[in-house]
């Protein structure tokens, strides 16, 4: 493996693994999760079936949507579907719940910020975005800004979750109103060049040409 795929392996994984670590932070604090979780879980208490199994569901149900945007699923969108859910479930079998409020409030906002971070990464390695990751980026690719198409899907997902049951917190709302413009901040600026088109600008995974990377610069 040459120099410039093992950087955009280890960057995928070490994205990958972070979001793990941020989702099992907005978990443990307990203040709310992201919006997909309330859907997944509203689906849950509604129809049965674990949330799980709800994540894997609509998972199949986004790809297909990728279907008329032009999206290719790559390694990296496998690898999404791997690494999060086992990283999640180690970090909360390993790490107690916290019961002081300041640290609860601590991990929340500390996992919005990494989660944020985290989604630059994997999404910046190039080597393929997660499924709703790239329902965003395909979206982006058709004009619209990275930071408006990506809060405007979780703030769709958060009420649709609501509606059907779904817990929502503070952190929920925190979550949904943040991501947007952290990703509109991390993406562009953790995107591997890749050879010669780094001289015409920066260009985002799953097929996003260089014009969405210099919006979102």
């Amino acid at each position: 493996m040459s120099r410039f795929g093992a950087r955009r392996m280890s960057q995928l994984y070490a994205g990958l693994v972070l979001y793990g670590v941020s989702d099992s932070m907005l978990l443990l604090g307990g203040l709310g999760v992201d919006p997909w979780d309330v859907l997944h879980q509203g689906m849950s208490r509604r129809l049965g079936l674990g949330v799980g199994t709800w994540a894997l569901i609509f998972s199949a149900a986004v790809l297909l949507l990728w279907i008329p945007l032009r999206q290719r699923p790559g390694f990296g969108t496998l690898s999404n579907a791997l690494v999060i859910g086992p990283i999640i479930d180690l970090m909360l079998a390993l790490v107690p719940a916290p019961h002081a409020l300041a640290v609860r409030w601590g991990a929340m906002l500390g996992g919005v910020v990494l989660n944020g971070v985290a989604t630059g990464a994997y999404i910046g390695a190039g080597l393929g975005p997660g499924p709703r990751d790239g329902l965003m980026t395909g979206l982006a690719a058709r004009g619209h800004s990275l930071r408006v198409v990506r809060t405007g899907i979780e703030l769709t997902v958060l009420a649709v979750g609501w509606s059907l049951g779904g817990s929502v917190g503070v952190g929920t709302v925190l979550y949904a109103l943040a991501i947007g413009p952290l990703v509109h901040v991390f993406v562009p600026r953790l995107q591997i060049a890749r050879g010669r088109a780094a001289a015409s600008g920066p260009a985002l995974a799953g097929g996003v040409g260089a014009g969405v990377g210099s919006e979102a610069g």
